[in-house]
């Protein structure tokens, strides 16, 4: 089955589940985790029509992509140090893992060196496992509108990584609170922000449930990863 295959595969359940649920699948963004994963693999998936793709790090985000052709984008969903903001900002048309401000406000400077408007989520811990980055969801409101204030950057939503269990209620719960904390920031600043980026090839379905408007799957389209 060919990369594209297993993409439509997905999008045709995660349509499915969003009926089920009164939403619109069209609503939810699927972005190819290819972490790890060969220029050559991604390149392959790009000429089979996948357009949306996610990298980890910045090093290997920085030998991959030049070498790419074709119509593609690359989100970063791996944590972000503010040494790196200026590759990230000439690599990614999105970064799902602004947890501080004072990275936001390094990424907002890189943004207005080069006249880039920065598309931004905030990451927010809501597993509560240290491993995890991530600010604080007693914390998520106020860095949300201190980044508010930055010119360069548009904050689109929040990220999440669900907790790594088998403990399906400890998963939903962790996408259910930051579906109610997107909702109650939107209330408490008067803006009208949508993303939920949240679920990975393990919890997808439960974060479509929830209200995710991105999932980000990288092993039921890739592979195992080595």
């Amino acid at each position: 089955m060919s990369y594209k295959e297993k993409v439509d595969r997905i999008r045709a359940e995660i349509d499915a589940i969003a009926r089920a649920c009164g939403r619109d699948g069209r609503d939810i963004s699927i972005i190819a985790i290819s972490k790890t994963f060969s220029a050559d693999t991604v390149q392959k998936a790009i000429n089979e029509g996948i357009r949306v793709f996610g990298e980890n790090r910045i090093q290997e985000a920085k030998a991959k992509i030049p070498g790419l052709h074709g119509e593609f984008s690359f989100h970063l969903v791996g944590h972000l140090q503010s040494n790196k903001a200026r590759d990230a900002v000439g690599l990614f048309d999105l970064i799902h893992s602004i947890d501080k401000l004072s990275t936001a406000v390094v990424v907002d400077t890189e943004a207005g060196r080069i006249n880039k408007v920065q598309k931004i989520l905030v990451q927010v811990n809501t597993s509560g496992e240290e491993s995890k980055s991530g600010t604080g969801t007693g914390e998520a409101p106020g860095l949300c509108r201190g980044i508010l204030g930055l010119r360069n950057l548009e904050l689109l939503g929040l990220m999440t990584i669900g907790p790594l269990t088998g403990d399906e209620a400890r998963v939903r719960a962790s996408f259910r609170e930051l579906a109610g904390l997107l909702k109650a920031i939107n209330a408490g600043l008067g803006t009208t922000m949508r993303e939920l980026s949240m679920g990975m090839s393990s919890d997808y379905r439960i974060a479509v449930e929830e209200g995710a408007t991105m999932v980000r799957i990288g092993s039921a389209i890739f592979g195992a990863r080595d």
